[in-house]
């Protein structure tokens, strides 16, 4: 099977993964609906931006599909890779990111997606990438830890350490420097995924990994939306997660690949941007009251063994 064959099969079920993503969020909100806006990109490719505004409990959340292409990988791309500088690209993928209006609620955040990139007289190179991640403002540790172990349930079936290892990948990720605090709890992270746990170059297992954490991106952040989403808040919960997801605004602009690929390869900037929270604030030298909900986020912004932790 060649390189653009296996394209033409990632692309249908990443496809059929936005598809069913978007309805089990719908039914989750009970009353919003996501709007689709397809596009397309002038230098090659284009994708399909699903967006839920105002709804029951989703205040804005996108549910993007998108596939480009162009003649040159672009520096996000190639940055950890620079052996790929210069050729040519096909890029999918489907990106997600779900901002509640309960502050109960976690914010969550999911990617899948797939590279491939050719040059001339030398054999094209493919790989997978993506995870998912939560990023609670008032956490419960029964949530992190139903989050963690659905992680480890996606990547258990393919091999020892796989679980372990994009955890601790996703911990280094998302992380912030200049908070010294990770962007959440975690989950997992992924990249240059095209071999078996023999090293063997395998498309099967890789594209099978890749789609177990796809389908299970709505088995792990569902059953929190369910839980929490009816809970009673007032003005003070809402100025902390407002305040919260300006940590989530500065990880997206400064550090996130993603949001800088899609800028560099002139990707859609509505899509693109529609990560970001529809509101947000930034307050000079804030800092929480001493032993309050709010200050107990903070045990949480920092790389845990939640599965051993929540026993």
């Amino acid at each position: 099977m060649s390189e653009h064959q296996y394209l033409e099969r990632v692309k249908a079920y990443l496809q059929s993964l936005q598809d069913s993503i978007c309805r089990e969020l719908e039914a989750v909100d009970g009353d919003g609906q996501f709007r689709e806006d397809a596009w397309t990109r002038e230098q090659g490719g284009g994708g399909r931006s699903r967006v839920l505004r105002h709804g029951a409990v989703i205040e804005q959340g996108g549910v993007n599909y998108s596939h480009v292409f162009g003649e040159a990988m672009p520096a996000s791309a190639t940055a950890h890779r620079p052996e790929l500088a210069g050729r040519s690209f096909n890029a999918c993928g489907v990106s997600l990111v779900i901002h509640p209006h309960n502050p109960y609620v976690p914010t969550a955040h999911a990617n899948v997606r797939f590279f491939i990139a050719e040059k001339e007289g030398e054999p094209p190179v493919w790989w997978f990438g993506g995870g998912f991640d939560l990023t609670p403002f008032y956490p419960f540790v029964e949530d992190v830890t139903h989050w963690h172990r659905t992680a480890r349930a996606a990547c258990a079936p393919f091999g020892d350490g796989y679980y372990d290892d994009y955890k601790a990948w996703c911990d280094r990720y998302f992380f912030l420097p200049h908070r010294n605090e990770t962007r959440g709890v975690g989950g997992l992270f992924f990249d240059d995924l095209n071999t078996n746990p023999a090293g063997e170059l395998d498309f099967e297992h890789a594209f099978a990994l890749m789609q177990s954490i796809g389908d299970h991106f709505t088995q792990a952040y569902i059953p929190i939306v369910e839980q929490r989403k009816d809970l009673p808040f007032g003005e003070r919960e809402r100025e902390f997660q407002l305040y919260r997801r300006g940590r989530y605004v500065e990880f997206n602009l400064v550090y996130d690949r993603g949001t800088l690929f899609g800028l560099q390869t002139g990707g859609r900037t509505e899509s693109i941007l529609m990560s970001m929270p529809p509101l947000a604030r930034w307050e000079y030298m804030y800092s929480p009251e001493e032993g309050s909900q709010e200050a107990r986020l903070q045990q949480f912004l920092t790389p845990t063994d939640w599965l051993k932790h929540g026993k």
